[in-house]
């Protein structure tokens, strides 16, 4: 078929132009997408089937070759950093944006004078300007691998937040490391050692210039329940019957605030507190000497979980590098389908008068 077109530039009829579309449409059905797309891309478009298409036929196969440079990066496209145009929803202020489990093995200090290098969570925020679309998430995971040669201190977090802060020209920011650090321990009467894991996060906050250092630690014990001790023992004294009081796996999280020009509370010292007001933490290796052991101790120290906050709190008042703090604490009855719980808190870093619906259940220890 054949169209002769004697004057160009006249205006087609929309005759004509449905007969030279069905050509098109005859010949790109006789040869290859890549001939299609070597006269125009825009051809597949016409395509019944292919509408919606807006690409020639690309390359599948992966470019070892190709080198990205300058100039080629300037024309890559940036959407977070793009005008406010492109903000969806109100413009208002983000208080926290940025990344959450970012992991990667980091070394600590350890109050001995040796290193340990742990597996750690590290969490990054930033405050987003209300003009502003989003923020390089990117960068702050390269902030802080600038940084894993270093033997981590609150000096090192410090140094990291001003760095990200800086790259993402943000007001505010914040950084919280969360880790399981080892720490060998003794049996109670058979002489044997074993490692127990303490969960215990640190974190660096900056709001409107105010830096504050933070330390997160969860301690898990036996509580043993008084009440139930004295009605065990009545039913001894008083009718000969066997009864045994109800205890329970039970955790407590710490939360302290440094003073200001503290940078140095060590984790063991933080455990050495939660040992002194509570010592029936939860055992590592067992004999049968060490068992019996176990339920002495905790006869001897039977508590509420009122009991439990207020023995944290007297050993944590006495450290005058720590300022205010917060215990929650949960006994997770074996006597009830529920749980026991308290919080304590002194001072205002940690005080609110709304709970987190979710605090206390994120106080079981899975083991």
């Amino acid at each position: 078929m054949n169209l002769q077109t004697p004057n160009l530039d006249r205006d087609p009829t929309r005759a004509e132009a449905e007969a030279a579309l069905a050509l098109l449409r005859r010949w790109a059905g006789d040869v290859t997408a890549e001939e299609v797309a070597t006269l125009d891309p825009l051809v597949s478009r016409l395509i019944p089937g292919q509408e919606v298409s807006n690409y020639p036929a690309l390359a599948r196969a992966y470019p070892d070759a190709f080198e990205v440079d300058d100039a080629y990066k300037e024309t890559m496209p940036d959407l977070q950093n793009g005008p406010s145009s492109l903000i969806k929803g109100t413009k208002q202020q983000i208080q926290h944006v940025g990344i959450s489990n970012f992991r990667l093995p980091i070394r600590f200090h350890t109050r001995d004078g040796g290193d340990l290098t742990l597996e750690t969570s590290v969490t990054g925020t930033v405050s987003l300007d209300a003009e502003k679309k989003g923020i390089n998430m990117s960068r702050i995971m390269r902030t802080f691998y600038k940084h894993t040669e270093e033997t981590f201190s609150f000096d090192v977090i410090e140094r990291a937040l001003d760095a990200y802060k800086t790259d993402l020209e943000s007001f505010d920011a914040r950084i919280q490391m969360r880790l399981s650090f080892p720490m060998k321990v003794q049996s109670l009467r058979s002489g044997l050692t074993g490692y127990q894991y303490y969960d215990i996060a640190l974190e660096l906050v900056e709001q409107d210039n105010v830096r504050r250092k933070i330390v997160h630690f969860d301690y898990v014990y036996s509580s043993t329940c008084p009440c139930s001790l004295e009605l065990s023992e009545h039913a001894r004294q008083f009718r000969g019957q066997l009864a045994t009081p109800h205890s329970q796996r039970s955790v407590a999280r710490i939360s302290v605030q440094l003073e200001d020009g503290q940078s140095i509370l060590w984790f063991e010292d933080l455990i050495d507190m939660a040992r002194a007001a509570v010592p029936t933490e939860t055992q590592v290796m067992v004999k049968r000497e060490d068992e019996q052991a176990f339920a002495e101790l905790n006869a001897a120290n039977p508590i509420f979980v009122e009991d439990a906050a207020r023995l944290f709190c007297e050993q944590l008042l006495k450290d005058p590098r720590i300022g205010d703090f917060r215990v929650v604490a949960s006994h997770q009855e074996s006597l009830h389908s529920h749980d026991a719980v308290s919080v304590l808190t002194e001072g205002n870093t940690f005080a609110s008068d709304s709970i987190d619906p979710k605090m206390f259940a994120t106080l079981f220890h899975v083991g």
